[in-house]
Formats: C-alpha cells, structure tokens, sequence
C-alpha cells in the first residue's frame, strides 16, 4: 500500500468515526454532581470519558510519604476504599508510595497503565512532568485524576482547593496584625511541588502588595513536624527574632521549637494540624494569634469518588475547587476545631459534606499507610 492508498485509507476510517479521538470528550452536558464537583471557574471544561462496567481497579500513585499529612491521606485512601458502597465498586484498590524520585512516580503511573488498572488518582511530585503519562493513560483509555499536587495539564482531571489562595490568605493575616511589616519567616513544603510553588507566591504576592518592607527568611519544612522544627529551631538560632511566622504545615514542630528557644510568640499563619491548634488555643492571650487553614487529608476520597464517577460515564469538570477548612483567633473552639484528647499529628478539617465524605480518627487510624 503507498503512502496515498494509506492517507485514503484512514481518512476514510476517520469519516466513518471508526477512529475516536483519545478519551475523556469535552461535552456541553450537565454536571452529574455540580455541589460535589464544583467548576475550578465559571469556564472550566467539563469531561466524560467512556462509561465501563464495574468493578474497577484503581490505584493511587502517591510521590512522598514522610509527613503526617501524607500517611493519614493513604489511610484515609483505604478508609474510603473500605466503605461498602465504594468497596461494592472496585474489584481492586492499590497503593504506592515512591517517595520524592519524580521518575519513580512516572514509572509506578506507568506500570498501573499497562497492567490494565481503569484509573489511577496521583498526588504528583513534580506538575510538569507528566505530560508524556497523561497522553499514555489518555491513549489507553485510563481515567487519571491528580489531587493536592496536581498537573499542569487541562488534559486530565485535577481535585484541589485554591492553594495559591491559601498563601494569599495567611499572607493578609500576617499584613493585618504585623502592618508595618518586619522580619517573616516563611516555612516551606517540599520543593518542586505545586502546593509548595502556589502557597508561596500567593503568600509573597500579598505582602508585595501591602507596599511594607518584609525580610523573609525561607527553610524547607517538608510539611513534617520534626523536619520543621529542627530547620525553624536553626533559622531561630541564626536571626534571634521573627515578627510573624507563615507555615505550610508541620506547624506544630514549628511553635515547639519557638517553645524551646523562648522566642515570644507571633502571628502565625499556618495549616490545620490538630497540634498546632491546640498549641494556638493554649497560647493564643499571649500573642500567638494565629489563622490556621488547609484541606484535610480526605480529599483523596473526593479524587477516588471523581474517578469512579468518570468511569460510570458521568459527566463532570475537569478542575474541581475544594473548600478550604479555617479557623482564626480567637475562635477556635475544643471538640469542633481541635481536639485535645487526639493526636496532634492529626489533621482537622478532613471532612467534605458535600460529597458525602466524612471520617472520624478512629476510621482514619485503623488503617496501615503501607504499599499493598
């Protein structure tokens, strides 16, 4: 056959439709679950991949794993996987860890492409580096949805709160009660993710703008209580004095090692830890006033509920917006916004009504944060 009989051929395939473009198709449908999967903006595209017969094997392709946030996410991954309504839909739920190796990552989604799992959820190491493992699972007819850390990519689904937004919010409460600006010490996640690119430039972006002079000192916390408390300790030792604190989370190693040094405690923007509210409560009459917000854990149920739903052939946005959990002096309250007899390794906020997803700690931490 020459090159023009080959042309004639697929085109005629093509006019035919016996070629489809690779899925999900952006239709003009009605949401399925518009309180659920809420629209990123007002012109947010809304997918529908074909719909399949269950039960479904689903995986989850998580990056890094050493924080508390982290391994309570994959157990609240197998809480949700547990339920009886959703177990009844998968024939198969599978967990990887593969640590901070973005190519490690790459290899696991691609492993779960060509072992044949339906859809695989990812929290991504790195959002511009998935790019060839979005046509791949595309191609192959596999639902992705990344959440948290999401993907630089309108060609898969992304689950997520407004993470720039939440830098931009600690960043006003920081400019509100330090308004003449001063010395800020900013406490990092881990590096090459987009939760940890977006809080820190809605946060800069904020103090930008308040046209005050800030000098920030920046360490990388890893969103892990010992890691942020040893580098905040070290920033502590170094400059002796900060007039406010902005934190992405291992806030609660943050206050301890304040505790330690004697420093007097600042405004403090910072994530949900059960810990640190505690310690926000306790400590908030003697000037550590804080704003704590984030998105618990549990919006890995929401992503595994999305996924599911794409592959019963239900239409739905390709980014969805997540409500933020928050909270500010002096309002916390024990037994609704921190609980004293819980874990401070626990994250508070980890419940989203909306989509009918709601845990308690002793569901949570029933479960095993191990690759299985």
């Amino acid at each position: 056959m020459n090159h023009r009989t080959r042309f004639i051929a697929v085109a005629g395939l093509v006019t035919a439709g016996l070629v489809h473009a690779a899925p999900p198709k952006v239709v003009t449908a009605p949401n399925a679950d518009p309180k659920c999967f809420a629209p990123w903006a007002s012109g947010t595209k809304l997918f529908q991949y074909p719909a399949k017969k269950g039960p479904y094997r689903v995986a989850l392709a998580n990056g890094y794993i050493a924080n508390t946030w982290r391994i309570q996410m994959i157990k609240t991954a197998k809480a949700y996987a547990s339920q009886p309504e959703v177990a009844a839909k998968l024939k198969e739920f599978k967990v990887v860890s593969t640590g901070e190796d973005v190519a490690a990552q790459i290899a696991a989604v691609n492993n779960f492409i060509d072992s044949g799992y339906d859809a695989i959820v990812v929290n991504a190491q790195n959002p511009a580096a998935f790019k060839p493992v979005i046509k791949r699972a595309n191609d192959a007819g596999v639902v992705l949805v990344a959440y948290d850390n999401i993907l630089d990519t309108e060609e898969a689904i992304n689950v997520n709160v407004d993470q720039k937004g939440l830098g931009m919010y600690w960043g006003d409460w920081v400019v509100r009660h330090v308004p003449a600006g001063g010395k800020l010490l900013e406490v990092r996640g881990v590096s090459g993710t987009s939760v940890d690119r977006d809080r820190h430039e809605g946060l800069h972006e904020v103090l930008k703008k308040s046209g005050k002079k800030w000098d920030v000192v920046e360490v990388i916390g890893k969103w892990d209580d010992p890691t942020a408390q040893k580098v905040t300790a070290d920033a502590l030792a170094v400059h002796k004095k900060f007039d406010a604190i902005a934190a992405q989370g291992g806030d609660t190693g943050v206050v301890q090692a304040m505790l330690d040094a004697k420093h007097a405690f600042v405004p403090f923007g910072g994530e949900t830890e059960n810990g640190f509210r505690k310690f926000c409560a306790k400590y908030g009459a003697q000037g550590l006033k804080c704003a704590s917000a984030g998105t618990g854990p549990a919006q890995v149920a929401v992503a595994m509920k999305v996924a599911i739903a794409a592959l019963e052939g239900k239409v739905l946005p390709q980014a969805i917006k997540l409500p933020l959990a928050r909270v500010e002096h002096p309002n916390l309250k024990e037994g609704a916004d921190f609980y004293e007899k819980q874990s401070d390794n626990f994250f508070v906020g980890n419940a989203f009504p909306t989509c009918g997803i709601n845990f308690t700690a002793q569901e949570i931490m029933g479960q095993t944060e191990a690759n299985k």
